[in-house]
């Protein structure tokens, strides 16, 4: 999709459809106005016709409007004076994003500037809306014998309309926007896969074809590798299953030579069945969603890539199924993991932790400037925080402003919480250095002090998406999130 400013006027630029808006009782913003009286009051009219009040998220398309130069006007609710808040931003541009791709449009201009956000200004506008028009004209019918939509256009430039010179700092700004977009529907796509399709061995490949196209160092561990490197943790998860388990390191090397990288470690497990504790096959397909972790990771790495942001940053993506063979891991079972940690697996559906703590290890080689790994871990997170909240674990309490500031300001947000050692005690073994899981209390939180002993060498922080991931029902399919999160955290990290 192409995004542009233009300077016009909503009367007369030329475009498939102008988007103006109109507030609560009826009342025409600037640009809606100047429609009205070169169309002689038929945007007046059909407010009094129809059931349009102006509330955030409503819209109104009217078609051949006279005197003007667009094709269709539509108007989008702004609320009672055009002040919103995020989450009412969002809601109008979604909302009118969507239209434009559902009715086929190729091309619009919005005229937007009446539309203000508290403490927010142009450029993150601009980010926004990019960043929603990329996402709103996401579809997946690769899968499908016909594509839905077939033969209908599909929304390809974007104009913000302006009535003096176009700003820079605005264009790169929804340049910025498009990538986190890109980012997001990537991520996306690698979870709605299906694991048939979408196994480790997969996703080293595409991420060997995301490092050709977008200059990205790719280097991919095989279970040899492994071996090696002693990773006992990570390879227990795989002994069950028939598809080889993949290491992948993924590098963006836009900072100076000596700078020290951010990590992103991102749970691969492209299919999740539980292992020998064999999870219930109610919604059993929503476990090809396991690897969301990974799925933002290439996301990320792709937007970073394709931004050109001047700072070091790698993405780690542990790979494998998890699955019930002969061969599989059994609950009592004790493997050592990179570190040398001894490790007793009473649950061999605690999985994501084992195949993480191996990939911290691995990040130490980095000698990283911070390591965040993110994974959709706990059922017991999705109670804690439903489907609103990424949970957000980490001693670190710079490090959470970071994360938490730019969740906030993608509106992809985290909530912090703790990771104390009072909780470590729960994860005690008779037998080994640790146990895989510390009971149903704080079932989260255990998890996260399972990894964070992994974590000693390197200022950590852990993200649980196990409820934001993607959406179950009639709406089901991944979210893409925390790319816009993780994305907005490099780009503070880089100075933008």
């Amino acid at each position: 999709m192409d995004f542009s400013t233009k300077k016009a006027q909503p009367e007369t630029v030329r475009t498939a459809c102008v988007v103006v808006p109109a507030f609560r009782g009826g009342k025409l913003s600037e640009a809606a106005k100047r429609i009205d009286r070169h169309g002689r009051g038929q945007l007046t009219r059909a407010l009094k016709n129809s059931e349009f009040d102006g509330a955030p998220g409503t819209n109104l398309m009217l078609l051949d409007v006279a005197g003007v130069g667009a094709a269709r006007v539509l108007l989008i609710g702004a609320g009672k004076d055009g002040q919103l808040n995020v989450a009412d931003f969002r809601k109008v541009m979604h909302s009118a994003l969507r239209r434009l791709c559902t009715a086929g449009i190729g091309d619009a201009t919005l005229f937007i500037s009446e539309i203000g956000v508290s403490a927010r200004d142009e450029q993150w506008l601009a980010t926004q809306i990019a960043t929603l028009a990329v996402e709103a004209a996401y579809r997946f019918d690769v899968m499908k014998s016909e594509a839905d939509g077939s033969g209908s256009k599909q929304l390809g430039r974007l104009v913000l309309g302006t009535g003096s010179a176009p700003s820079r700092r605005q264009q790169a700004a929804l340049a910025r926007g498009r990538a986190v977009g890109q980012g997001v529907n990537l991520a996306r796509d690698l979870g709605n896969l299906p694991p048939n399709i979408c196994t480790p061995d997969y996703l080293a490949r595409r991420a060997r074809e995301m490092g050709r196209l977008n200059r990205l160092r790719v280097n991919v561990l095989d279970v040899a590798d492994m071996e090696k490197l002693k990773m006992g943790a990570l390879l227990a998860v795989a002994r069950g299953s028939r598809q080889p388990a993949r290491l992948i390191a993924i590098e963006h090397r836009g900072g100076p030579a000596k700078q020290k990288p951010v990590v992103l470690v991102g749970k691969g497990v492209t299919f999740d069945t539980g292992g020998i504790s064999l999870k219930p096959s109610a919604e059993m397909d929503e476990m090809k969603y396991d690897m969301s972790g990974a799925g933002s990771v290439f996301g990320t790495m792709y937007a970073v890539s394709a931004m050109k942001m001047p700072l070091n940053v790698v993405g780690l993506i542990p790979a494998t199924e998890n699955m019930p063979d002969g061969q599989a891991t059994r609950p009592g079972d004790i493997v050592t993991s990179m570190s040398g940690k001894t490790i007793e697996i009473l649950n061999t559906d605690a999985e994501g932790r084992l195949i993480l703590c191996d990939a911290l290890t691995y990040a130490e080689r980095y000698d990283p400037a911070a390591v965040i790994d993110i994974a959709t871990l706990t059922g017991a997170c999705v109670i804690a925080l439903g489907k609103v909240a990424t949970g957000l674990f980490t001693p670190d309490d710079k490090l959470a402003s970071e994360i938490l500031d730019a969740g906030e300001n993608t509106w992809d947000r985290a909530w912090r919480m703790p990771v104390w050692d009072d909780y470590q005690d729960q994860l005690k073994s008779n037998f080994a250095d640790v146990a895989n899981i510390g009971g149903r209390p704080a079932g989260s939180v255990t998890a996260a002090c399972f990894l964070a002993r992994f974590a000693k060498k390197f200022r950590w922080a852990h993200l649980d998406i196990a409820g934001t991931a993607w959406k179950s029902g009639k709406e089901k399919g991944s979210t893409g999130r925390p790319v816009a999160l993780l994305t907005q955290f490099l780009m503070n990290r880089a100075g933008w």
